[in-house]
This record gives structure tokens, sequence and C-alpha cells, in this order.
């Protein structure tokens, strides 16, 4: 056990707003959290091994859409957020948070590449009464198990010198009900101490915190969320694929099906998942399972069903030029949207990303249009957003859906194009018949 005298010097620092908190990672949610922290008046030191990344921060210039511009510069402004490559500056915070990327291999197996170089960088400059918190998604275990030896190689004891939790991000970007300060935010710490200064910090700037008795309770919840979305993510597209087999509107079936007021949540298909979580997440928990000999058959399931829905996309895609007597290759496709989800600019794991490729492959002629994003570079392919034109939409042999944003025109969609590949369902907004629209 730390001495209470230990303790009660970062608690007292966190009440106080005094504490100096470092944030490892200034992405999605690492910015996000820095001005959230910034904005009750912790002075904060953004760490990130792109200079570039840290050059726009100490400008007062925001790259993340969750992020108010104007806050951001008023922070930088009045000195509460900075940014650095430097980690030897990690020794003088009292707080670190660790936000960075916990990709997959190609073999869909956890990568912690990240995360072992940052702790191995905290290790040689720790010193007692620190607070480390991962907020970087991963499998149960990680904190414990991965982070907290690496740790102690200080020579200092986890819970006795040093205070380690885990609290998962819970970020869903372009969400605007819910943000970074409104969200419930679970924290789980294995030691008692741990998780009581874990829980002060994450309550001075955030509105309701749900304690948990470990780190690795913390790590699951995060996954079992994520594998959730997953799960009846892959149901509907699933059915998808049963109704387009049967020639039934699985968009109908789905509406009519989440009237039910009891016992039913709405999910809806698309042409795959995407994201920084519902694509990894799950294969983080399938690969720690097999540690314990079990076989997440249901989880595999969901990701095998939603790894092919790219796949039935560029088919169907096929089917509709070869409909019209053309083949794919040389066709014309326009493409309207790349990010992962709408009214965002975030293409990762999009995909979007693996229907353009599909399709290039077979010889198509791919443009886009994506009011977010206006450059694209993926699978080796370089495109830049075109304008969404009645003259782009007519040249078009196929007009594909794969993002519905808002600020596009779907009337103008509808009208001009000569056929409709809607894996969104984003025209049922426009009134009137449709014969040119083909759902997914």
């Amino acid at each position: 056990m730390p001495t209470r005298e230990l303790v009660q010097g970062i608690l007292g620092k966190i009440e106080s707003v005094t504490a100096k908190v470092g944030v490892i990672g200034l992405g999605y949610v690492g910015l996000p959290f820095a001005v959230e922290k910034g904005k009750v008046g912790f002075r904060v030191l953004g760490f990130d091994r792109s200079a570039h990344r840290v050059d726009l921060v100490n400008q007062g210039k925001n790259f993340i859409g969750d992020v108010d511009d104007e806050e951001l510069r008023s922070l930088v402004a009045d000195g509460f957020i900075t940014a650095t490559t430097d980690m030897d500056r990690l020794g003088d915070m009292d707080v670190l948070i660790i936000a960075v990327p916990t990709p997959l291999t190609k073999n869909l197996n956890p990568d912690l590449q990240y995360i072992e170089a940052v702790t191995r960088d905290i290790a040689k400059r720790l010193r007692p009464g620190q607070l480390i918190s991962l907020e970087s998604t991963t499998y149960p275990g990680t904190t414990d198990e991965v982070m907290k030896p690496i740790l102690e190689q200080s020579g200092l004891k986890a819970g006795v010198d040093f205070f380690l939790a885990h609290s998962p991000e819970r970020v869903d970007p372009g969400n605007r009900r819910y943000t970074t300060k409104n969200t419930n935010k679970v924290v789980g710490a294995s030691d008692p101490a741990s998780r009581e200064v874990a829980v002060a910090l994450y309550r001075k700037t955030i509105l309701n915190v749900v304690p948990v008795s470990s780190a690795a309770a913390a790590e699951m919840t995060k996954v079992f969320e994520n594998t959730f979305r997953a799960v009846n993510i892959a149901l509907v597209n699933e059915l998808t694929l049963l109704c387009d087999r049967m020639g039934l509107n699985v968009w109908e079936v789905l509406d009519a099906a989440f009237t039910k007021p009891f016992g039913i949540m709405p999910f809806y298909p698309g042409p795959g998942v995407g994201g920084h979580c519902i694509p990894l997440d799950p294969h983080y928990l399938e690969w720690k399972a097999r540690e314990f000999n079990f076989n997440t058959r249901f989880i595999a399931l969901a990701g095998e069903i939603n790894r092919r829905m790219p796949e039935f996309v560029a088919d169907k895609t096929m089917r509709l030029l070869s409909d019209q007597g053309k083949g794919l290759r040389g066709s014309k496709v326009f493409v309207l949207g790349v990010a992962y989800k709408k009214d965002i600019d975030d293409p990762r794991e999009s995909p979007s990303t693996e229907v353009l490729h599909l399709l290039a492959q077979r010889g198509a002629v791919i443009t886009y249009h994506d009011p977010h994003i206006p450059h694209f570079t993926e699978h080796g392919h370089d495109l830049r957003s075109v304008p969404l034109t009645a003259e782009a939409l007519n040249r078009a042999d196929l007009v594909l859906i794969l993002t519905d944003h808002t600020a596009v025109d779907y009337a103008l969609v509808a009208k001009e194009s000569v056929q409709i590949l809607d894996t969104r369902n984003a025209l049922k907004r426009v009134d009137g018949p449709k014969p040119n629209v083909v759902l997914l």
C-alpha cells in the first residue's frame, strides 16, 4: 500500500487543479481529452511523435472534428494547452494519459507496439506519485500484464509508488449529443489507491464516472461494447444478404421491426464496418480468449459476415451494370462518401476503401465526392473529391452511395443519375418515385 501522504499529495493536486496533465497521443481521443482538462483549469502538455501535429496544436490550429476551433485557440493562447515531441518531459507530469493507436496485424492479432513504446518511455522517467491511465482500447489484461511489468522495471511498484489505471475512451466522432464531458466514464484499477486517484481525476471533467473493480474489468467493458455493436450489425448485414436472395427490401423489414416498443434495438446494414473500434476490438477479445482455450465462435462469425459486405457491394454493382448491358471493366462508377460514417472526416478502416479497391481491381473507372474528405489515398489509389454536379452524375454509369453525408444534395443525385446503388438508404429522404434507385 502507498503511504497516505503519497495518495493525498496527488489527490490534492487534482482537487486544486494544479496537477500537471500529460496526454500522449493527440488524435481523435487525446486532443478532445486535453481540451476538456484545459477547460477546467488544468495545465495540459500534449505529447506526440508527429512534429507536424505538435506544431498545429501549439499554433492553436485544430485538426479534429469533435474539437471546437475557438476553444482550442483560446486554451492555447492562455497557456492551458501546449504540445511537445520531447519525451523527457514525461517525468514532469503528475498525470499521464495514454491515447495511442492499437491496430491489428495483417493476421488480425493485437498490435501493442505503440502502447509498449510509450510505456517504456514513461518507465525511464517514472517518479513516485504519478498516475498513469491507459485510454487506448485493448484486450483485458493489457494494463496489468503488459504495462505494469514494464513500468516496474523502474524499481517503483504500482499501487505503492505510482498509480496505474485503465479508463477506456468512448469517443463517437461526429456525435453532437454525447461528448467527452457527458459520456459516462468507466474507470478501473487493480488496487484501491490507483482506483481512488483515477476516479478523482476523471470526476473533475466528466459528469458521471463508473468505477469498476480492476483494470481488466474496464478493458473487458470496452471490448464488449464494441463487440455488441459488431455482432448486431453483422446480424442485419446477414439479413441483407438473405433479403437480396429473396427479393425483399431489407430496409422495409427493419423499419417495420423497429416499430416494436420493446425487446429490439435499431441497427442498420451497410457496405461494411469502419472506424477505430468496431472492425478491430472484437478481434482483441477473440485473440485473448484463445489464452483460456475458449473459442468465441459468435464473435468470429460476426467478423466474417461484416468483412464479406464490401465484396457483396462490389458484386451487386457488377450485377446492376450487367443489367444495363455493361461490364464492370471500363464502366464509370461515381462513389458518394469515403468516410466510415456520415458527417465526419475520418476514413479509418472505412469499408469504402475496400469497395473502391475491389471495383478498381476489376477495371471500373472510379471518381468520388465527399464533402468532408477532399483527398483520399488507400490501396495505392490516389483520388481527389470532385464536385457534385449534374454533369458528374450524368457521366456515371452507376452512382454508388457508401456514406450518407447530410450535406449531399440527394434530390440532385436522384434526379440526375442513370442508376444508383444506395447502401445506406440515403435517398429515403427524397420524395417521389425513384425508379433508378436500388437499395443494398
